[in-house]
């Protein structure tokens, strides 16, 4: 969109309307001594297509890597041509939160449909309208869980992504609420025998991620019977929803809440966002979770239609009602996820193969290389932990050659010195990772 400047006659236009004979009387609140007379070292005005050439100058020094190992939360995954041509048609990508919900048919239906895919995967019965992203989906359910059950405490596995855990610490501080750590056995999963020793009647929620940050995958039902033996309950996270189509629900082993991050379903490493929260339970906690639920009905005539049915945050009902004042959702990110999901239908289940058998590869590469070993022998997806002779040559030797090399696990977990997090996904082929090889060997 070009940008029109208002004329002379709009300022003075508006300056009638607000009743002032100078844009300088805005600012008569503002001591003198600290507005600024006139901007430093700014350079003339350009027109707009000198403007886009300096600017296409400033985006060419940009170099992009020909190939990346990094995951950690964020993850490389083709994207079908359907999902970018129906999610900028103008009726979605213009719509924000409808207000005046039913109206907004198709986007509601396109909400609904999103909800749907999402119970079936996760395993549970009830799914949100989205949040921001999974950080604070997974925090979200850890603070409901509390005021649920009037317990203070919240233990959460050391192999969940360190960031999300930020989170969720900043949450509970906020709340009043403690966070436990349960740490990681060396299998890579969480260790069953220091978790029961930390449980008690204090403790409202335990917080696992399937695959963790380590891309181990969790046993979730031997977990799930333990926290629910103490009555508390168990939030099962993730981070790379391709996963869902390999591996059991966490909500069929027993897990009271599904949260985790909806990037990998059709939406494109951007750094860093928008990104989008996945939310999902079991349908007792319909009432109480964040967010909002779209529902289908019929009306008189007995024509199916679609219905904003509970809306929670506080922007709709009193505040201190309000399960959560998360301020908006992700409803264009959950359309693209919606038809990424449709695209992909049960190939969904081919795609996470493939995921598995281009992971396996790299990681039989790798450890054939001298001095290079296994650090969790245990099932994998996606991601895997090696120990090198030495991290960051590794990273500056793919750096050089234009790939993003593996995550440096020491930034995070200071025990792991010279281990490398690496992720394969669809995107790389069996060239690229015979490239790899060559260039480490």
């Amino acid at each position: 969109m070009d940008y029109c400047p208002h004329t002379d006659n709009d300022i003075k236009q508006m300056q009638s309307a607000i009743g002032i004979s100078h844009i300088e009387e805005l600012f008569a609140d503002i001591p003198e001594k600290f507005r600024i007379k006139q901007i430093p070292d700014v350079p003339p005005a350009l027109s707009e297509q000198e403007t886009l050439s300096v600017m296409k100058d400033i985006a060419d020094r940009n170099q992009l890597p020909k190939l990346t190992l990094t995951g950690a939360g964020a993850y490389h995954h083709f994207i079908p041509a359907v999902v970018g041509h129906l999610v900028n048609r103008s009726e979605f990508y213009t719509a924000y939160t409808p207000y005046q919900a039913e109206i907004s048919q198709g986007v509601l239906q396109a909400i609904y449909e999103y909800q749907t895919m999402v119970a079936r995967l996760t395993g549970t019965e009830i799914a949100n309208a989205s949040m921001y992203d999974g950080a604070s989906a997974m925090a979200e359910a850890a603070v409901l869980c509390a005021k649920m059950s009037n317990r203070n405490k919240i233990i959460v596995g050391c192999s969940v992504h360190p960031e999300y855990r930020r989170v969720l610490r900043t949450y509970c501080w906020a709340n009043g609420y403690e966070v436990v750590d349960a740490p990681y056995a060396p299998s890579g999963q969480v260790d069953g025998d220091a978790l029961l020793k930390k449980l008690d009647d204090q403790v409202a929620a335990v917080i696992v991620q399937s695959p963790n940050f380590f891309g181990v995958i969790e046993n979730i039902a031997p977990v799930a019977d333990a926290v629910h033996e103490k009555g508390a309950m168990l939030v099962a996270a993730f981070t790379d929803g391709t996963s869902l189509g390999i591996l059991k629900p966490a909500g069929a082993s027993g897990a009271d809440f599904v949260v985790g991050e909806g990037q990998s379903f059709g939406n494109p490493l951007n750094y860093g966002g928008p990104y989008l929260g996945v939310f999902a339970a079991k349908e007792k906690f319909m009432r109480r979770i964040p967010g909002r639920l779209v529902g289908a009905t019929v009306d008189k005539n007995g024509k199916r239609g679609f219905v904003l049915t509970l809306q929670t945050r506080e922007q709709h009902i009193r505040r201190e009602k309000a399960t959560s004042n998360i301020c908006s959702n992700e409803a264009l990110c959950a359309l693209a996820a919606g038809v990424y999901l449709s695209a992909l239908g049960k190939n969904l289940r081919k795609l996470a193969e493939l995921n598995v058998y281009k992971t396996q590869y790299l990681k039989n590469g790798l450890l054939g290389l001298s001095g290079w070993e296994d650090v969790f022998p245990s099932p994998v997806y996606n991601e895997f932990v090696l120990r090198c002779p030495d991290a960051k040559k590794v990273n500056e030797k793919l750096k050089n050659e234009g790939i993003i090399g593996g995550y440096e696990l020491q930034k995070d977990y200071p025990e792991l010195e010279n281990t490398l997090l690496f992720c394969a996904t669809e995107m790389i082929s069996k060239e690229d990772i015979d490239k790899v090889i060559s260039i480490l060997k």
